[in-house]
């Protein structure tokens, strides 16, 4: 990697960390086209999607600790659901992940992008419920079953499209169990440190022993990539969470829908046809 690729990295990782503690993302969505567009520069075409989610998991494990622990001091996060939907999305994860090792490059990117979309419409056609004023935690009455029932398929996407599950969480958490939306980013952040772990076993045991990697790789994780990421992701990310607190809900569900709007649009392919 050049100096350029260092820098932009870098640069990327403090808007991945910002974003993950402010709205219980993995922050994937930020750094997939970027990490794509490197590891293209530096001469490795055929395995960019790939290299792309699985380090991109491997940054928002320490990323979503950091957001989660700052979360946790604001009383923001509700360990029992968040241990549910992780715990039964490592596994979700690991197979979503073996089948994306599997899928072509141009499908992965398209599919990525999709997703993206399709949350930001579910949010947006949802944000009645969304701008509600934010409850108490005591007022949630979730069953464990239906907690378990999601977090299974949340896995199997994050590990298949290379996001922590957040786009999908965040979303479920509000509109499906009535979630206030501070409380869902909270939960979110804490949940997805236990997807993305099973996402970056999958990347990592099936990348080893492939032709043709990125050196001082692990599989389909690469390491250079992940410390600059990480480097300015893991200390952004208590800066975002900071954030989500200090903003009413009703601003940060319109910046959520917004940014995962464009990130769709973009990967999917729509400003270039344009």
């Amino acid at each position: 990697m050049t100096a350029t690729h260092i820098l932009v990295l870098l640069a990327t990782g403090v808007g991945v960390g910002f974003a993950s503690g402010l709205l219980g993302v993995g922050g994937s969505f930020i750094m997939f086209p970027v990490m794509c567009w490197v590891t293209e520069a530096v001469g490795f075409p055929d395995i960019a999607v790939k290299v792309a989610l699985g380090t991109g998991l491997l940054v928002i494990l320490p990323t979503a600790m950091s957001g989660a622990w700052r979360h946790n001091k604001k009383r923001a996060v509700l360990w029992k659901a968040a241990l549910i939907l992780g715990l039964c999305g490592v596994v979700g994860a690991i197979a979503g992940a073996t089948i994306a090792a599997c899928l072509p490059e141009p499908v992965l990117k398209v599919g990525f992008g999709g997703l993206v979309l399709a949350a930001a419409v579910w949010m947006g056609v949802g944000k009645a419920r969304i701008l509600q004023p934010d409850g108490e935690v005591r007022e949630l009455e979730i069953k464990t079953s239906s907690l378990a029932a999601c977090g299974f398929p949340v896995g199997l996407i994050g590990g298949l499209t290379g996001i922590g599950g957040g786009v999908l969480l965040v979303p479920v958490m509000i509109l499906a169990f009535g979630f206030p939306m501070h409380l869902a980013v909270g939960t979110s952040t804490a949940a997805i440190m236990f997807i993305s772990l099973g996402g970056i076993i999958g990347y990592v045991v099936n990348g080893i022993g492939v032709s043709g990697l990125v050196p001082h790789s692990i599989g389909y994780v690469n390491i250079p990539m992940w410390l600059c990421l990480a480097a300015t992701s893991i200390p952004m990310a208590q800066v975002g969470a900071r954030a989500a607190h200090a903003l009413p809900a009703r601003q940060l569900s319109y910046g959520f829908v917004a940014l995962m709007l464009y990130v769709g649009l973009k990967l999917i392919g729509v400003f270039v046809w344009l």
